[in-house]
């Protein structure tokens, strides 16, 4: 316990920490993808998914309490990690020599937090349906497929959604290329490398996830 403590309490143990949570945060979230990429296998596929997820409310709930204990972790450990560098810097310097690195760097905290409002609003949204009490009938009929596409039927649902993918692609560009520096791995022969799988793999997740407003917007799914 003392040795847990110890490692919280110093800068390098904290930065270890925010990329272990910030790494198992990024397996939810491609989990989480690939699940509802499953919208494009038809209604029936994706309601069957939901309804073996709902059916498991034991499962849910303990992933729900894990997942939130792990980005409380992790946005907590980020801002001490920020007021402890910003202490100790208290001149701005530059933190990667790639071009675009100041900007999501600079934006990483801003980011996770509209992120974390996002993820609140998407709760209330689609799980809650607390600001659409019409999609009631939906849910208890596992109908999951009509609650998304009448949920981003909306196009300002829809806009603020993608606005919150490209921040996501920003905060998960830098984490990513952060997740190497921190366990040494991003040393000057693999650097370009790591980056470039950085944009990739936030590039990804951006475009999976913005793909399904925009074909329902679009009509492409009805």
């Amino acid at each position: 316990m003392n040795i847990l403590f110890a490692l919280y309490k110093s800068s390098v143990g904290k930065k270890y920490i925010v990329a272990a949570t910030g790494f198992l945060l990024f397996i939810f979230l491609i989990g989480h993808l690939l699940g509802n990429l499953q919208i494009y296998m038809g209604a029936e596929k994706l309601n069957a998914y939901a309804h073996f997820l709902q059916t498991k409310p034991l499962l849910i709930w303990a992933s729900r309490a894990g997942l939130l204990l792990i980005a409380l972790v992790h946005v907590t450990t980020t801002i001490k990690l920020a007021l402890e560098n910003k202490a100790a810097r208290p001149v701005g310097y530059e933190v990667s020599k790639a071009p675009y690195a100041p900007l999501t760097a600079r934006s990483i905290l801003v980011s996770g937090i509209i992120i974390g409002l996002f993820v609140v609003y998407h709760i209330l949204h689609f799980t809650s349906v607390t600001f659409n009490p019409e999609f009631s009938d939906l849910r208890a009929a596992h109908n999951v497929y009509g609650m998304v596409v009448a949920g981003f039927s909306n196009t300002y649902v829809s806009a603020f959604y993608i606005i919150s993918m490209v921040l996501l692609f920003m905060h998960l560009r830098h984490g990513i290329s952060s997740f190497f520096q921190t366990f040494g791995m991003n040393n000057k022969t693999y650097r370009t490398t790591i980056e470039r799988l950085a944009v990739v793999a936030a590039g990804l997740v951006f475009l999976g996830n913005i793909s399904i407003p925009l074909v329902v917007l679009l009509g492409f799914i009805k």
